[in-house]
């Protein structure tokens, strides 16, 4: 039977380090973080994350606003809105909600925000940092990912990692960070040959493909530690790319879904605000 790694429990205690630093930067510096969402349009999904960043920004003493743009926004017009808040000192990190419309290019807004304000850790910048193995900021989920993984006690050193998903987001930043602490990773996606043994063969098995249930007992090894980053709705309930009952009793460590990837995806947010506003000085 599978040791459950709790993300909200870890997510909890990280917060409660980021708000007696926050606390320290206020009283030294009498500097606030802030950060900045932006949400282009009323996509419900889109409103929930926001909403639930702004409680988040509030337990631990970040200065958070929203602005609210409409679905019919040009793309001319969210880029001055990042241009301006490039210029505004009080903000720290600048996250610009996705999905955005269609009629918006997504990666000309990513590339608008200021480097050292991408919280999110999208910037082609931060990338190329990441590969080039230095300390940039870093995308959330795959920084929360690798937190869940260290707080099992297991060392990252010398395993066989599997990255299931190739996406900019989470598989391959997370495979390059899997990397600079010593893992043999290997990056596995749909057009993947005998996908089930390749995973089979991972200590630590990391799946980020956004189908429900996809992977079950079959794909892992006795032992291993599972890492689901899947969040699919289904009829109002909320699946994961693993199928947790069956996979559980067959893995070592797994995370549950809600309750494992996401609370630590949004704490590694205010994190990056924290670091974004500590380089100001």
């Amino acid at each position: 039977m599978a040791i459950i790694i709790d993300g909200k429990k870890i997510a909890k205690y990280i917060k409660e380090t980021i708000k007696e630093d926050i606390k320290e930067l206020k009283q030294q510096h009498s500097l606030i973080p802030g950060l900045c969402v932006v949400l282009v349009g009323d996509d419900p999904a889109s409103m929930v994350y926001v909403r639930n960043k702004e409680r988040a920004c509030k337990e631990v003493g970040i200065s958070s606003t929203v602005i609210y743009m409409k679905e019919e926004t040009t793309e001319e017009e969210l880029l001055t809105t990042i241009n301006t808040l490039n210029q505004d000192n009080r903000v720290h990190g600048i996250l610009v909600q996705l999905p955005l419309p269609k009629h918006i290019n997504e990666e000309s807004i990513i590339n608008a925000i200021s480097p050292s304000k991408d919280v999110d850790g999208f910037h082609p910048i931060h990338a190329g940092m990441l590969m080039n193995g230095q300390q940039g900021l870093e995308p959330c989920t795959p920084k929360g990912i690798i937190r869940l993984i260290e707080e099992t006690g297991q060392s990252i050193s010398g395993k066989n990692v599997v990255v299931i998903g190739r996406s900019n987001i989470v598989g391959k930043p997370v495979a390059l960070m899997l990397l600079q602490r010593n893992a043999t990773v290997t990056i596995a996606h749909s057009k993947t040959q005998n996908l089930k043994e390749v995973a089979h063969n991972a200590d630590i098995l990391v799946v980020a493909i956004g189908r429900p249930k996809f992977v079950d007992s079959s794909y892992i090894k006795e032992g291993a530690i599972v890492i689901d980053v899947g969040t699919t709705r289904v009829e109002g309930s909320l699946y994961g790319d693993v199928d947790f009952e069956d996979a559980k009793d067959k893995a070592g460590y797994i995370t549950p879904v809600p309750g494992g990837v996401g609370p630590m995806t949004i704490t590694m947010l205010l994190e990056n605000t924290l670091a974004a506003a500590k380089r100001t000085l």
